[in-house]
């Protein structure tokens, strides 16, 4: 029997979960140290009393998710000096950093090249590859776009309005009700496959506004592996 996908609000964090139906009496919490939560129910419980029962142990599937999460690999604080790692699309690159008569960065033979008339500067050193972040970002997430569009049988019907690449403090993509996709800058540092999940997870709100069974389905049906993928997302991008 296939997962089922739920989620409940308890105050402003919403805790997604996958629901395992099994032969057993009882219910049984799990969060998992990939920070997942999963509810082992018998097969006839009903649904609203499986979202009680989560809403009611809230506050300690935050506590495991918190614990967890520390445990998680952390990306440390960039300096911008020659020989720091920096992701980009899931792989680590080193950075090298060079005086040069231009200000130029590119991915060149397995490092993030950095040319720059200002080599000692950290400041204008961040801005030029902050820059280069942006921009390719902003090529690469129109490409997944398009390219995700086509794991729904009826593309044209998942089309958004606009695409708007920009920094978000908390969320690595929005749909607006006016169909605007919003996504973070950042998740150019992303596997491309945990890519695809924040870019499809987004499009099918375009059919589904919340995230109730119908939205899940619809998931569950373009992008079977999808729990799978938002797993790698948040250890990567930790």
């Amino acid at each position: 029997m296939k997962p089922e996908y739920r989620q409940v609000a308890y105050g402003s964090r919403i805790i997604e979960f996958a629901v395992e139906r099994r032969d057993r009496k009882t219910l049984e919490i799990a969060v998992e140290p990939d920070l997942r939560v999963v509810i082992a129910a018998p097969l006839k419980a009903p649904q609203k009393d499986i979202d009680a029962k989560v809403k009611k142990r809230a506050a300690w599937i935050i506590r495991q998710q918190t614990y967890f999460r520390q445990f998680l690999p952390r990306t440390p604080d960039r300096k911008f000096i020659s020989g720091e790692t920096h992701l980009y699309l899931g792989r680590q690159y080193r950075l090298k950093v060079r005086a040069g008569l231009v200000d130029r960065v590119r991915l060149f033979r397995g490092v993030i090249d950095v040319e720059t008339v200002r080599p000692k500067t950290q400041e204008h050193i961040k801005e030029l590859v902050q820059e280069w972040y942006r921009s390719r970002a902003k090529l690469k997430l129109q490409e997944r776009l398009l390219a995700n569009q086509d794991r729904f049988p009826l593309p044209d019907h998942f089309t958004p309005h606009a695409l708007i690449v920009r920094k978000l403090s908390h969320r690595w993509g929005s749909m607006s009700p006016a169909g605007r996709l919003v996504l973070n800058t950042r998740l150019i540092e992303a596997p491309t496959d945990a890519i695809d999940y924040v870019i499809t997870h987004e499009l099918c709100h375009i059919r589904q506004p919340n995230h109730g069974p119908a939205f899940f389905k619809l998931l569950c049906e373009v992008m079977p592996d999808w729990e799978a993928r938002k797993a790698k997302l948040e250890r990567v991008m930790a």
